[in-house]
Protein backbone atom coordinates (compact mmCIF):
# COMPACT_ATOMS: atom_id res chain seq x y z
CA UNK A 1 0.00 0.00 0.00
CA UNK A 2 1.80 3.13 -0.74
CA UNK A 3 -1.03 5.63 0.43
CA UNK A 4 0.45 7.63 3.44
CA UNK A 5 -1.49 6.42 6.72
CA UNK A 6 -2.93 9.18 9.01
CA UNK A 7 -0.75 10.05 12.46
CA UNK A 8 -1.89 7.11 14.66
CA UNK A 9 -1.69 8.03 18.87
CA UNK A 10 -0.03 5.43 21.27
CA UNK A 11 -3.82 5.22 22.12
CA UNK A 12 -4.84 3.65 19.18
CA UNK A 13 -1.59 1.82 18.90
CA UNK A 14 -2.04 0.49 21.89
CA UNK A 15 -5.45 -0.63 21.53
CA UNK A 16 -4.84 -1.59 17.85
CA UNK A 17 -2.14 -4.36 19.48
CA UNK A 18 -4.29 -5.59 22.30
CA UNK A 19 -6.76 -6.37 19.15
CA UNK A 20 -4.35 -8.02 17.28
CA UNK A 21 -3.68 -10.17 20.56
CA UNK A 22 -6.97 -10.98 21.20
CA UNK A 23 -7.81 -12.50 17.59
CA UNK A 24 -4.83 -14.52 17.87
CA UNK A 25 -5.93 -16.32 21.88
CA UNK A 26 -9.41 -16.18 19.40
CA UNK A 27 -7.83 -18.43 16.48
CA UNK A 28 -6.65 -20.63 19.45
CA UNK A 29 -9.39 -21.22 21.04
CA UNK A 30 -11.14 -21.87 17.93
CA UNK A 31 -8.40 -24.67 16.82
CA UNK A 32 -8.66 -26.17 20.88
CA UNK A 33 -12.35 -26.71 20.07
CA UNK A 34 -12.55 -27.91 17.11
CA UNK A 35 -9.88 -30.31 16.80
CA UNK A 36 -10.38 -34.15 16.95
CA UNK A 37 -7.19 -35.50 18.70
CA UNK A 38 -6.44 -34.99 22.46
CA UNK A 39 -3.35 -33.80 21.99
CA UNK A 40 -4.86 -30.52 20.53
CA UNK A 41 -8.55 -30.22 22.12
CA UNK A 42 -7.27 -31.17 25.32
CA UNK A 43 -3.33 -30.65 26.06
CA UNK A 44 -3.54 -27.67 23.86
CA UNK A 45 -0.53 -28.62 21.68
CA UNK A 46 -1.15 -25.73 19.44
CA UNK A 47 -0.01 -21.90 18.43
CA UNK A 48 -1.89 -18.95 16.37
CA UNK A 49 -0.10 -15.95 15.34
CA UNK A 50 -0.40 -12.97 12.82
CA UNK A 51 1.83 -11.72 9.99
CA UNK A 52 2.15 -8.53 8.34
CA UNK A 53 2.71 -8.96 4.12
CA UNK A 54 6.59 -9.39 4.76
CA UNK A 55 6.00 -12.43 7.06
CA UNK A 56 7.26 -10.25 10.26
CA UNK A 57 5.24 -11.25 13.50
CA UNK A 58 2.62 -8.79 14.64
CA UNK A 59 0.81 -10.93 17.38
CA UNK A 60 1.30 -14.52 18.82
CA UNK A 61 -0.94 -16.29 21.28
CA UNK A 62 0.56 -16.85 24.41
CA UNK A 63 0.55 -20.99 23.96
CA UNK A 64 4.15 -22.29 23.54
CA UNK A 65 6.99 -20.64 23.79
CA UNK A 66 9.03 -23.00 21.43
CA UNK A 67 6.16 -22.59 18.81
CA UNK A 68 7.66 -19.18 17.86
CA UNK A 69 10.53 -20.97 16.30
CA UNK A 70 8.02 -22.44 13.84
CA UNK A 71 6.26 -19.90 12.91
CA UNK A 72 9.13 -17.54 11.74
CA UNK A 73 10.24 -18.79 9.19
CA UNK A 74 7.65 -20.40 6.76
CA UNK A 75 6.28 -16.77 5.56
CA UNK A 76 9.58 -16.22 3.96
CA UNK A 77 10.06 -19.62 2.83
CA UNK A 78 6.67 -19.55 0.97
CA UNK A 79 7.42 -15.99 -0.95
CA UNK A 80 10.97 -17.76 -1.96
CA UNK A 81 8.92 -20.31 -3.66
CA UNK A 82 6.14 -18.42 -5.05
CA UNK A 83 6.27 -15.46 -6.67
CA UNK A 84 4.31 -12.93 -5.57
CA UNK A 85 1.78 -12.18 -8.36
CA UNK A 86 0.44 -16.11 -7.81
CA UNK A 87 -0.33 -15.87 -3.69
CA UNK A 88 -4.11 -15.33 -4.42
CA UNK A 89 -7.15 -14.97 -2.27
CA UNK A 90 -8.33 -18.26 -0.91
CA UNK A 91 -5.12 -19.54 -1.04
CA UNK A 92 -3.24 -21.65 2.35
CA UNK A 93 0.15 -23.24 2.23
CA UNK A 94 1.38 -26.05 4.51
CA UNK A 95 4.88 -26.83 5.98
CA UNK A 96 6.81 -28.63 8.62
CA UNK A 97 9.97 -29.19 7.55
CA UNK A 98 12.82 -27.46 9.57
CA UNK A 99 15.55 -27.57 7.43
CA UNK A 100 13.43 -25.84 4.50
CA UNK A 101 11.96 -23.24 6.73
CA UNK A 102 8.34 -24.34 7.74
CA UNK A 103 9.19 -25.78 11.34
CA UNK A 104 11.34 -26.90 13.88
CA UNK A 105 10.13 -30.71 13.80
CA UNK A 106 8.14 -32.84 11.42
CA UNK A 107 4.98 -33.45 14.05
CA UNK A 108 4.43 -29.66 14.24
CA UNK A 109 2.34 -28.90 10.86
CA UNK A 110 2.46 -24.95 9.72
CA UNK A 111 -0.63 -23.94 8.23
CA UNK A 112 -0.36 -20.18 6.43
CA UNK A 113 -3.36 -18.06 4.86
CA UNK A 114 -2.84 -14.77 3.20
CA UNK A 115 -4.86 -12.04 4.09
CA UNK A 116 -6.15 -10.02 1.38
CA UNK A 117 -8.10 -6.39 1.18
CA UNK A 118 -9.23 -4.82 -1.75
CA UNK A 119 -7.01 -6.76 -3.62
CA UNK A 120 -3.43 -6.44 -1.96
CA UNK A 121 -2.20 -9.02 0.31
CA UNK A 122 -2.12 -7.00 3.51
CA UNK A 123 -0.78 -10.12 6.16
CA UNK A 124 -0.88 -13.71 7.46
CA UNK A 125 -3.10 -15.67 9.41
CA UNK A 126 -0.97 -18.73 10.16
CA UNK A 127 -1.25 -21.46 13.10
CA UNK A 128 0.37 -24.71 13.91
CA UNK A 129 -0.92 -27.94 15.08
CA UNK A 130 0.93 -30.79 16.67
CA UNK A 131 0.19 -33.83 14.62
CA UNK A 132 0.81 -36.44 16.79
CA UNK A 133 1.14 -39.24 14.07
CA UNK A 134 4.80 -40.66 13.52
CA UNK A 135 6.02 -43.81 15.52
CA UNK A 136 8.53 -46.25 15.72
CA UNK A 137 10.73 -44.48 12.84
CA UNK A 138 14.03 -43.91 14.62
CA UNK A 139 15.98 -40.45 15.43
CA UNK A 140 19.46 -41.25 13.41
CA UNK A 141 18.02 -38.36 10.33
CA UNK A 142 15.06 -36.43 9.53
CA UNK A 143 14.37 -39.27 6.71
CA UNK A 144 13.15 -41.50 9.76
CA UNK A 145 11.22 -38.89 11.73
CA UNK A 146 8.46 -38.54 9.19
CA UNK A 147 6.60 -37.06 6.41
CA UNK A 148 8.81 -33.71 5.49
CA UNK A 149 6.48 -31.08 4.01
CA UNK A 150 8.24 -27.95 2.12
CA UNK A 151 6.11 -24.69 2.31
CA UNK A 152 3.66 -25.78 -0.64
CA UNK A 153 0.31 -24.82 -1.42
CA UNK A 154 -2.19 -26.63 0.62
CA UNK A 155 -5.95 -25.01 -0.14
CA UNK A 156 -7.20 -23.70 -3.59
CA UNK A 157 -9.89 -21.48 -3.48
CA UNK A 158 -10.74 -22.60 -0.32
CA UNK A 159 -10.82 -25.75 -1.15
CA UNK A 160 -8.28 -28.78 -0.39
CA UNK A 161 -5.34 -29.69 -3.22
CA UNK A 162 -6.69 -33.80 -3.56
CA UNK A 163 -3.24 -34.81 -4.93
CA UNK A 164 -1.35 -32.81 -1.85
CA UNK A 165 -3.86 -34.29 0.27
CA UNK A 166 -3.87 -37.49 -0.50
CA UNK A 167 0.05 -37.78 -0.24
CA UNK A 168 0.19 -36.28 3.13
CA UNK A 169 -2.15 -38.75 4.62
CA UNK A 170 -0.64 -41.79 3.08
CA UNK A 171 2.25 -41.24 4.67
CA UNK A 172 0.02 -40.65 8.06
CA UNK A 173 -0.12 -43.69 10.52
CA UNK A 174 -3.36 -42.59 11.94
CA UNK A 175 -4.88 -40.33 8.98
CA UNK A 176 -8.78 -40.47 10.65
CA UNK A 177 -7.45 -37.72 12.95
CA UNK A 178 -5.25 -35.60 10.61
CA UNK A 179 -8.10 -35.00 8.40
CA UNK A 180 -9.87 -33.61 11.49
CA UNK A 181 -7.25 -31.60 12.81
CA UNK A 182 -6.12 -29.69 9.59
CA UNK A 183 -10.24 -28.95 9.26
CA UNK A 184 -9.50 -27.24 12.66
CA UNK A 185 -6.74 -25.37 11.37
CA UNK A 186 -8.15 -24.15 8.53
CA UNK A 187 -11.08 -23.01 10.48
CA UNK A 188 -8.96 -21.33 12.92
CA UNK A 189 -6.88 -19.07 9.99
CA UNK A 190 -10.10 -18.68 8.31
CA UNK A 191 -11.60 -16.93 11.53
CA UNK A 192 -8.12 -15.02 11.53
CA UNK A 193 -8.90 -13.17 7.99
CA UNK A 194 -12.51 -12.61 9.04
CA UNK A 195 -11.37 -10.57 12.28
CA UNK A 196 -7.89 -8.97 10.63
CA UNK A 197 -10.44 -8.00 7.89
CA UNK A 198 -12.91 -6.32 10.93
CA UNK A 199 -10.01 -4.53 12.34
CA UNK A 200 -9.10 -3.21 8.69
CA UNK A 201 -12.51 -1.86 8.23
CA UNK A 202 -12.35 -0.08 11.70
CA UNK A 203 -9.47 1.81 11.21
CA UNK A 204 -8.24 1.76 7.72
CA UNK A 205 -5.95 -0.49 6.36
CA UNK A 206 -3.14 2.00 6.27
CA UNK A 207 -3.93 3.07 9.64
CA UNK A 208 -3.94 -0.94 10.60
CA UNK A 209 -0.74 -1.52 8.61
CA UNK A 210 0.98 1.51 10.19
CA UNK A 211 0.13 0.18 13.65
CA UNK A 212 2.12 -2.36 13.31
CA UNK A 213 4.89 -1.10 12.25
CA UNK A 214 4.45 0.91 15.33
CA UNK A 215 4.21 -1.90 17.47
CA UNK A 216 7.42 -3.82 16.23
CA UNK A 217 8.96 -0.30 17.11
CA UNK A 218 7.41 0.06 20.76
CA UNK A 219 8.51 -3.47 21.16
CA UNK A 220 12.00 -2.89 20.21
CA UNK A 221 12.20 0.45 22.87
CA UNK A 222 10.81 -1.97 25.38
CA UNK A 223 13.75 -4.39 24.97
CA UNK A 224 16.23 -1.95 24.77
CA UNK A 225 14.96 -0.09 27.63
CA UNK A 226 15.26 -3.48 29.46
CA UNK A 227 18.31 -4.67 28.34
CA UNK A 228 19.87 -1.34 29.77
CA UNK A 229 18.70 -2.68 33.49
CA UNK A 230 21.55 -5.13 32.82
CA UNK A 231 24.88 -4.17 33.81
CA UNK A 232 27.13 -4.09 30.80
CA UNK A 233 29.70 -7.12 30.92
CA UNK A 234 30.62 -10.77 29.39
CA UNK A 235 29.08 -13.37 31.17
CA UNK A 236 29.62 -17.27 30.22
CA UNK A 237 28.00 -20.40 31.83
CA UNK A 238 27.81 -24.28 30.59
CA UNK A 239 26.29 -27.05 31.51
CA UNK A 240 26.23 -30.66 30.73
CA UNK A 241 23.31 -32.12 28.23
CA UNK A 242 22.17 -35.77 28.69
CA UNK A 243 19.74 -37.50 26.94
CA UNK A 244 18.23 -40.50 26.63
CA UNK A 245 18.68 -41.28 22.94
CA UNK A 246 22.46 -40.66 23.65
CA UNK A 247 25.51 -42.37 24.49
CA UNK A 248 27.31 -39.97 26.04
CA UNK A 249 26.56 -36.19 27.50
CA UNK A 250 28.35 -33.23 26.39
CA UNK A 251 28.87 -29.84 27.39
CA UNK A 252 27.33 -26.88 25.61
CA UNK A 253 28.14 -23.10 26.76
CA UNK A 254 27.39 -19.23 26.68
CA UNK A 255 29.14 -16.37 25.94
CA UNK A 256 26.70 -13.44 26.53
CA UNK A 257 27.59 -9.37 25.59
CA UNK A 258 25.79 -6.92 27.18
CA UNK A 259 26.36 -3.56 25.60
CA UNK A 260 24.12 -1.06 26.60
CA UNK A 261 21.09 -1.27 24.36
CA UNK A 262 22.20 -4.63 23.04
CA UNK A 263 22.94 -8.43 23.76
CA UNK A 264 24.86 -10.69 22.02
CA UNK A 265 24.38 -14.82 22.65
CA UNK A 266 27.57 -16.67 21.08
CA UNK A 267 26.73 -20.47 21.57
CA UNK A 268 29.06 -23.24 21.51
CA UNK A 269 28.29 -26.66 21.53
CA UNK A 270 29.50 -30.22 19.69
CA UNK A 271 28.96 -31.29 15.64
CA UNK A 272 25.29 -32.15 15.60
CA UNK A 273 24.19 -35.84 16.37
CA UNK A 274 22.46 -39.23 14.78
CA UNK A 275 19.97 -38.52 17.16
CA UNK A 276 16.77 -36.20 17.30
CA UNK A 277 17.90 -33.69 19.67
CA UNK A 278 19.54 -31.28 17.68
CA UNK A 279 18.05 -27.51 17.24
CA UNK A 280 17.56 -25.66 13.91
CA UNK A 281 18.60 -22.21 13.17
CA UNK A 282 14.95 -20.38 14.84
CA UNK A 283 14.92 -23.54 17.48
CA UNK A 284 17.73 -21.74 19.06
CA UNK A 285 16.82 -18.28 18.19
CA UNK A 286 13.09 -18.62 19.72
CA UNK A 287 14.72 -20.06 22.61
CA UNK A 288 16.72 -17.10 23.20
CA UNK A 289 14.03 -14.61 22.93
CA UNK A 290 12.10 -16.41 25.23
CA UNK A 291 14.74 -16.48 27.85
CA UNK A 292 15.65 -12.73 27.57
CA UNK A 293 12.19 -11.78 27.32
CA UNK A 294 11.69 -13.01 31.14
CA UNK A 295 14.50 -11.58 32.38
CA UNK A 296 13.89 -8.29 30.62
CA UNK A 297 10.67 -7.58 30.76
CA UNK A 298 8.17 -10.12 30.86
CA UNK A 299 5.51 -8.26 29.69
CA UNK A 300 7.12 -7.26 26.28
CA UNK A 301 4.59 -8.07 23.16
CA UNK A 302 5.36 -11.21 21.15
CA UNK A 303 6.28 -9.88 17.81
CA UNK A 304 9.49 -8.86 15.44
CA UNK A 305 11.03 -6.08 17.68
CA UNK A 306 11.59 -8.40 20.12
CA UNK A 307 14.73 -9.78 17.95
CA UNK A 308 15.98 -6.01 16.76
CA UNK A 309 18.39 -5.93 20.27
CA UNK A 310 19.15 -9.75 20.60
CA UNK A 311 21.67 -11.39 17.91
CA UNK A 312 22.19 -15.02 18.22
CA UNK A 313 25.45 -17.03 16.54
CA UNK A 314 26.32 -20.68 17.56
CA UNK A 315 28.71 -23.09 14.68
CA UNK A 316 26.84 -24.11 12.01
CA UNK A 317 26.49 -27.43 11.69
CA UNK A 318 26.72 -28.29 15.53
CA UNK A 319 23.79 -29.27 17.49
CA UNK A 320 22.92 -25.95 18.48
CA UNK A 321 22.68 -24.70 14.61
CA UNK A 322 22.51 -27.95 12.80
CA UNK A 323 22.27 -28.51 8.69
CA UNK A 324 20.21 -31.20 6.62
CA UNK A 325 19.78 -34.08 7.10
CA UNK A 326 20.04 -33.66 11.25
CA UNK A 327 16.94 -35.29 12.91
CA UNK A 328 15.04 -32.79 15.19
CA UNK A 329 12.07 -34.81 17.06
CA UNK A 330 13.20 -34.13 20.46
CA UNK A 331 15.06 -30.96 20.06
CA UNK A 332 12.24 -28.84 22.66
CA UNK A 333 14.81 -30.85 25.62
CA UNK A 334 18.24 -29.05 24.54
CA UNK A 335 16.17 -25.78 24.35
CA UNK A 336 15.12 -26.44 27.98
CA UNK A 337 18.82 -26.31 28.88
CA UNK A 338 19.49 -23.37 26.44
CA UNK A 339 17.11 -21.35 28.54
CA UNK A 340 19.55 -22.26 31.55
CA UNK A 341 22.57 -21.55 29.65
CA UNK A 342 20.96 -17.61 29.41
CA UNK A 343 19.32 -17.66 32.56
CA UNK A 344 22.61 -18.87 34.11
CA UNK A 345 24.60 -15.79 32.35
CA UNK A 346 22.24 -13.81 33.31
CA UNK A 347 22.31 -14.69 37.40
CA UNK A 348 25.72 -13.33 37.22
CA UNK A 349 24.40 -9.84 36.61
CA UNK A 350 21.09 -9.95 38.39
CA UNK A 351 20.46 -12.92 40.09
CA UNK A 352 17.32 -11.60 41.51
CA UNK A 353 15.37 -11.45 38.41
CA UNK A 354 16.46 -15.29 37.35
CA UNK A 355 14.88 -18.65 38.86
CA UNK A 356 17.53 -21.80 39.45
CA UNK A 357 17.20 -24.42 36.83
CA UNK A 358 13.84 -25.46 36.37
CA UNK A 359 13.72 -29.54 35.44
CA UNK A 360 15.36 -28.98 32.22
CA UNK A 361 13.62 -30.99 29.62
CA UNK A 362 10.07 -31.63 28.02
CA UNK A 363 9.87 -35.17 29.29
CA UNK A 364 7.99 -37.15 26.59
CA UNK A 365 6.53 -40.31 26.03
CA UNK A 366 4.28 -41.68 23.13
CA UNK A 367 2.82 -45.26 23.09
CA UNK A 368 1.35 -46.33 19.78
CA UNK A 369 -0.12 -49.97 18.63
CA UNK A 370 -3.43 -51.39 17.79
CA UNK A 371 -6.23 -50.44 19.72
CA UNK A 372 -8.13 -54.20 20.81
CA UNK A 373 -11.72 -51.93 21.44
CA UNK A 374 -11.41 -50.43 17.50
CA UNK A 375 -8.62 -52.97 15.78
CA UNK A 376 -7.06 -49.35 14.83
CA UNK A 377 -3.96 -48.16 14.98
CA UNK A 378 -3.12 -45.31 18.00
CA UNK A 379 -0.61 -43.06 18.63
CA UNK A 380 -0.61 -40.98 21.98
CA UNK A 381 1.13 -38.45 23.14
CA UNK A 382 1.93 -37.27 26.53
CA UNK A 383 4.38 -34.75 27.76
CA UNK A 384 4.99 -34.80 32.12
CA UNK A 385 5.53 -31.61 34.16
CA UNK A 386 8.40 -31.35 36.58
CA UNK A 387 9.67 -28.95 39.18
CA UNK A 388 10.02 -25.43 38.51
CA UNK A 389 13.28 -23.64 39.64
CA UNK A 390 13.00 -21.44 43.10
CA UNK A 391 13.49 -18.07 42.81
CA UNK A 392 14.88 -15.03 45.00
CA UNK A 393 11.27 -14.87 47.19
CA UNK A 394 9.58 -17.85 46.62
CA UNK A 395 9.21 -21.60 46.35
CA UNK A 396 9.67 -23.57 42.57
CA UNK A 397 6.07 -24.63 41.56
CA UNK A 398 5.71 -28.29 41.81
CA UNK A 399 4.62 -30.39 38.37
CA UNK A 400 4.35 -27.84 35.72
CA UNK A 401 4.98 -27.36 31.88
CA UNK A 402 8.40 -25.22 32.40
CA UNK A 403 9.69 -22.60 29.99
CA UNK A 404 9.56 -23.74 26.35
CA UNK A 405 6.66 -25.85 26.52
CA UNK A 406 3.37 -25.20 27.84
CA UNK A 407 1.43 -28.03 27.05
CA UNK A 408 -1.87 -29.29 29.82
CA UNK A 409 -2.62 -32.27 31.53
CA UNK A 410 -4.53 -34.53 29.60
CA UNK A 411 -7.19 -36.09 32.30
CA UNK A 412 -6.85 -39.37 33.60
CA UNK A 413 -10.27 -39.80 32.45
CA UNK A 414 -9.48 -38.20 28.86
CA UNK A 415 -6.43 -40.96 28.77
CA UNK A 416 -8.16 -43.96 29.59
CA UNK A 417 -11.41 -43.56 27.40
CA UNK A 418 -9.03 -43.04 24.28
CA UNK A 419 -6.44 -45.12 24.74
CA UNK A 420 -6.12 -48.89 26.07
CA UNK A 421 -3.98 -47.39 28.92
CA UNK A 422 -4.51 -47.28 32.41
CA UNK A 423 -3.24 -44.87 34.96
CA UNK A 424 -1.82 -46.24 38.38
CA UNK A 425 -0.12 -43.87 39.65
CA UNK A 426 0.13 -39.47 39.29
CA UNK A 427 1.81 -37.83 42.12
CA UNK A 428 4.47 -35.17 43.15
CA UNK A 429 7.51 -36.66 43.84
CA UNK A 430 8.57 -36.37 47.73
CA UNK A 431 12.38 -35.05 47.74
CA UNK A 432 12.80 -34.05 44.50
CA UNK A 433 13.04 -30.25 44.80
CA UNK A 434 16.77 -28.77 45.30
CA UNK A 435 16.83 -27.15 48.74
CA UNK A 436 16.91 -23.36 49.65
CA UNK A 437 16.19 -20.72 51.98
CA UNK A 438 13.21 -21.05 48.66
CA UNK A 439 12.95 -24.93 47.87
CA UNK A 440 12.33 -25.92 43.95
CA UNK A 441 9.46 -27.71 42.69
CA UNK A 442 8.92 -31.29 43.32
CA UNK A 443 8.37 -33.63 40.14
CA UNK A 444 5.90 -36.22 38.69
CA UNK A 445 5.63 -39.69 38.88
CA UNK A 446 3.30 -40.76 36.12
CA UNK A 447 2.86 -44.60 36.23
CA UNK A 448 0.61 -46.76 33.45
CA UNK A 449 -0.34 -49.95 32.88
CA UNK A 450 -0.56 -51.20 28.89
CA UNK A 451 -4.01 -53.08 28.48
CA UNK A 452 -3.04 -54.54 25.21
CA UNK A 453 -0.17 -55.96 23.41
CA UNK A 454 2.21 -55.03 21.33
CA UNK A 455 2.87 -51.77 22.35
CA UNK A 456 5.80 -49.00 21.23
CA UNK A 457 7.07 -46.51 23.39
CA UNK A 458 9.02 -44.06 22.45
CA UNK A 459 10.88 -42.20 25.32
CA UNK A 460 12.38 -38.36 25.09
CA UNK A 461 14.11 -37.65 28.57
CA UNK A 462 17.02 -35.33 30.05
CA UNK A 463 18.32 -34.94 33.29
CA UNK A 464 18.62 -38.48 33.93
CA UNK A 465 22.25 -38.57 34.89
CA UNK A 466 22.28 -34.20 35.71
CA UNK A 467 21.06 -32.27 38.28
CA UNK A 468 18.93 -29.11 37.78
CA UNK A 469 21.14 -26.75 39.62
CA UNK A 470 20.72 -24.11 42.14
CA UNK A 471 21.13 -20.63 42.58
CA UNK A 472 22.76 -18.19 45.64
CA UNK A 473 23.76 -21.14 47.56
CA UNK A 474 20.55 -23.66 46.86
CA UNK A 475 20.94 -27.36 46.25
CA UNK A 476 20.33 -29.12 43.43
CA UNK A 477 17.01 -31.27 42.42
CA UNK A 478 16.59 -34.81 42.02
CA UNK A 479 17.08 -36.33 38.68
CA UNK A 480 14.44 -38.22 36.46
CA UNK A 481 14.35 -41.55 36.01
CA UNK A 482 11.66 -44.17 34.13
CA UNK A 483 10.71 -47.56 35.74
CA UNK A 484 9.85 -50.61 33.72
CA UNK A 485 7.49 -53.24 35.86
CA UNK A 486 10.73 -52.06 38.78
CA UNK A 487 13.17 -52.18 37.21
CA UNK A 488 15.23 -48.59 35.89
CA UNK A 489 16.14 -48.58 32.38
CA UNK A 490 17.93 -45.85 31.63
CA UNK A 491 20.00 -47.39 28.64
CA UNK A 492 16.91 -47.34 26.03
CA UNK A 493 14.65 -44.64 24.46
CA UNK A 494 12.09 -46.98 22.66
CA UNK A 495 10.33 -49.87 24.84
CA UNK A 496 8.23 -52.85 23.58
CA UNK A 497 5.75 -53.48 26.12
CA UNK A 498 2.82 -55.67 26.13
CA UNK A 499 -0.46 -56.33 28.09
CA UNK A 500 -0.16 -55.71 31.76
CA UNK A 501 3.88 -54.21 31.57
CA UNK A 502 3.73 -50.99 33.80
CA UNK A 503 5.67 -47.94 33.57
CA UNK A 504 6.37 -45.26 35.69
CA UNK A 505 7.90 -42.00 34.38
CA UNK A 506 9.59 -39.87 37.55
CA UNK A 507 10.58 -36.27 36.57
CA UNK A 508 13.28 -34.37 37.87
CA UNK A 509 12.85 -31.55 40.42
CA UNK A 510 13.60 -27.66 40.37
CA UNK A 511 16.70 -25.96 42.45
CA UNK A 512 16.72 -24.52 45.15
CA UNK A 513 17.78 -20.48 45.77
CA UNK A 514 19.32 -19.51 48.89
CA UNK A 515 20.57 -20.76 52.05
CA UNK A 516 19.22 -23.69 52.85
CA UNK A 517 19.83 -22.89 56.83
CA UNK A 518 17.72 -20.27 56.61
CA UNK A 519 14.77 -22.76 56.03
CA UNK A 520 15.50 -25.94 56.73
CA UNK A 521 14.11 -29.09 55.29
CA UNK A 522 12.03 -30.33 57.91
CA UNK A 523 10.28 -26.47 57.91
CA UNK A 524 10.17 -27.65 53.98
CA UNK A 525 8.44 -30.24 54.60
CA UNK A 526 5.90 -28.67 56.95
CA UNK A 527 4.63 -26.20 54.56
CA UNK A 528 4.53 -28.61 51.91
CA UNK A 529 2.35 -30.99 54.27
CA UNK A 530 0.39 -27.77 55.26
CA UNK A 531 0.27 -26.91 51.22
CA UNK A 532 -1.23 -30.46 50.58
CA UNK A 533 -4.14 -29.80 53.34
CA UNK A 534 -5.15 -26.78 51.25
CA UNK A 535 -5.54 -28.23 48.24
CA UNK A 536 -7.23 -31.21 49.39
CA UNK A 537 -9.36 -29.40 51.40
CA UNK A 538 -9.93 -27.14 48.41
CA UNK A 539 -11.19 -29.78 46.57
CA UNK A 540 -13.37 -31.26 49.03
CA UNK A 541 -15.04 -27.90 49.20
CA UNK A 542 -15.04 -27.48 45.12
CA UNK A 543 -17.28 -31.48 45.32
CA UNK A 544 -19.46 -30.15 47.92
CA UNK A 545 -20.61 -26.95 46.30
CA UNK A 546 -21.07 -28.86 42.95
CA UNK A 547 -23.29 -32.10 44.22
CA UNK A 548 -25.37 -28.81 45.97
Amino acid sequence: MNAQPAALTSIQVEVIGSALASVCDEMGETLVKTSYSPNIKERRDCTTGLFNADGDVLAQAEHIPMHLGSLIGIIQAIRDRYPFQEIREGDTFIGNDPHTGGGTHLPDIVLATPIFIDGSLTGWATNLAHHSDYAERGHAHIFQEGLRIPPVRFLRDGEYIPEVMDMILVNMQVPQERVADFNAQVAANHLGVTRYRELSARYGPTELEAAGRELMDYTERKVRAGIRTIPNGRYSFSDVFDQVQLDEDFEISLVMTVGDEEIHCEFDGPPQVAAGINLVYTALLSTVLYSVKTVIGPDIPSNAGLARAVTVTAPRGSVLNCVAPAAVNGRIDLCQRVVDLVHGAFAQAVPERVTAASNGAVTGTQYSGIDPRTGKYYVYLETIGGGNGAGACLDGLDGVQAHMTNTSNLPVESLEAEYPLTVLRYELVDGSSGDGEFRGGMGVHRKLRIDHDGCVCEIGMSRLTTRPWGLQGGGPAATAQYVKNGAIHPDTDVLHLERGDELGILTAGGGGYGDPAKRPREQVQRDVREARITQEHAGQAYQLEAEK
